[in-house]
């Protein structure tokens, strides 16, 4: 009984993921190691920064509109953050379900296109949330209070994908139990993903910031694993590189802004 009870203990632990889950994360080509890894860090990280930047708002619609028309800047920054934040977590999840198929492939299957389901309804909600605010700026507060308010019980496809964002996390935090991807506490963690309340224009909860920061103690250490199984670059590729992506990410921003 004791050494049943020390292995459960044991299991709960923090851990570090094992080399082969990694190995099999780096060689995909989608995300692949640098992708996947830097994508696993800083994903977390926006997510949180953008929840903490509307913390102060009431959590539902009318409240989130208010805060725009208060404190616009505020608001686009923390929307943009959490934009980001989802959008990067895509990749993130694909790294993460790659590694634990090698022991659990069922589990990491169906936990990958759950969870990357329901990221993609999250993307509409960010979409809707920038019309929303747009109409704040142009029309004023009670036009954009009475447009979402009678637009808000419509039927649109993706609310039948919502649910797979709740499923998707869960089934990815069992298949990381079981596969040992991450110790007990780490799934949990990951599996909390699945309480995190959203929709359109939904704000930041009591339970939003802690859940943030337990995805953050996941999701940062695995992807400094996941970039740490290969060689790194020398100096003047990594500023090639760098210098490739910002001006890539300067062309799109152009090109976004011209339509």
């Amino acid at each position: 009984m004791r050494q049943r009870a020390a292995a459960l203990v044991g299991r709960l632990r923090p851990e570090l993921t094992p080399a082969d889950q990694l190995r099999a994360a780096a060689s995909t080509t989608i995300p692949g190691r640098w992708v996947g890894g830097a994508c696993a860090v800083l994903a977390p990280l926006l997510l949180l920064a953008g929840m903490v930047l509307r913390a102060r708002f009431d959590f539902f619609y009318p409240g989130q509109l208010r805060g725009y028309e208060q404190h616009p800047v505020l608001m686009t920054w923390s929307s943009s953050l959490l934009t980001l934040g989802v959008l990067l977590l895509i990749p993130a999840v694909i790294a993460v379900a790659s590694g634990i198929g090698v022991h659990a492939a069922g589990w990491a299957l169906w936990g990958g296109i759950l969870t990357v389901l329901g990221l993609g309804a999250r993307l509409f909600f960010a979409g809707v949330d920038h019309l929303a605010f747009q109409l704040v700026e142009l029309e004023g507060y009670g036009t954009a209070h009475d447009v979402v308010d009678g637009a808000y019980p419509a039927f649109y496809v993706l609310a039948t994908v919502n649910p797979a964002n709740l499923a998707g996390w869960l089934v990815l935090a069992v298949g990381a139990w079981r596969a040992r991807t991450f110790g007990g506490l780490q799934c949990a963690a990951l599996g909390a993903m699945a309480f995190l309340v959203v929709g359109i224009l939904k704000g930041t909860s009591d339970t939003s910031i802690p859940i943030g920061v337990a995805l953050c103690a996941v999701l940062v250490p695995y992807g400094v694993q996941l970039l740490r199984t290969g060689p790194f670059p020398g100096g003047g590729r990594i500023a090639v590189g760098v210098g490739a992506v910002g001006a890539a990410t300067a062309a799109l921003v152009l090109l976004g802004r011209a339509g």
